[in-house]
């Protein structure tokens, strides 16, 4: 469950935010403040994985905030939904390594997509207990090409077109979904070839992953077509 807090000082405007985040699984907003103040107490009091930041509050900017944010929280994550249009904000919310800057009014089909790209990254992530390059470059695809790649019909450097339908194959041949090294052992590849292929599927939404809980040990990723 991921853990969201909302920093906006117009309660109607978090009240659309939180019925936003509603449409979405495994999200949880944990608390929502209106001003600076706020916020700082309610992350030192609530554990948060991700704040919604608005940049202009009654005490101080949200901008203002990030510097101690970072310095406090250094793995929280954080997007700016704000109406602040100022590129230096703009570069400045960037700096602090936000996830994504949304200028208001928000729409609710450029918000859910965020939200899917943050959610495939918080996925990927926990995934793998130690990473190489190739599962790096899947992490920062999720994060900001995947639209594009997809919609371009380009595929990224070491995904191959026609290897690419034989994984779809399998997957769909797979009623109850398929692991990596299923995958891997049916195309007659590594696990690490096969999860490459199926993490980019899941970074364009045509398969999905789930976590399959065993007695012992790590969960395990299950991929089904959406």
């Amino acid at each position: 469950m991921i853990r969201v807090a909302i920093a906006e000082d117009d309660f109607r405007v978090a009240g659309i935010h939180e019925k936003f985040l509603s449409q979405i699984d495994d999200l949880q907003v944990v608390g929502k403040a209106m001003n600076g103040k706020d916020t700082l107490k309610l992350l030192n009091e609530t554990e948060v994985d991700l704040l919604l930041l608005d940049i202009y509050m009654p005490d101080i900017l949200g901008t203002d905030l990030l510097p101690e944010i970072r310095s406090s929280y250094p793995s929280m994550d954080i997007i700016v939904i704000t109406a602040a249009t100022d590129v230096e904000m703009v570069k400045n919310s960037l700096g602090y390594g936000v996830f994504d800057f949304i200028i208001k009014p928000l729409k609710m089909e450029r918000f859910l997509e965020t939200m899917k790209k943050y959610k495939h990254k918080k996925d990927l992530l926990d995934a793998y207990p130690e990473v190489r390059q190739e599962e790096v470059d899947q992490i920062l695809m999720s994060k900001s090409h995947h639209s594009r790649q997809s919609s371009n019909h380009e595929l990224p450097k070491g995904v191959d077109p026609l290897t690419l339908e034989k994984v779809k194959d399998i997957i769909r041949a797979e009623n109850s979904g398929v692991t990596a090294e299923e995958t891997g052992e049916k195309m007659g590849a590594s696990r690490t070839t096969a999860r490459r292929y199926l993490e980019y599927l899941t970074s364009t939404g045509e398969v999905k992953a789930e976590l399959e809980y065993g007695i012992v040990g790590r969960p395990e990723r299950i991929y089904i077509i959406s």
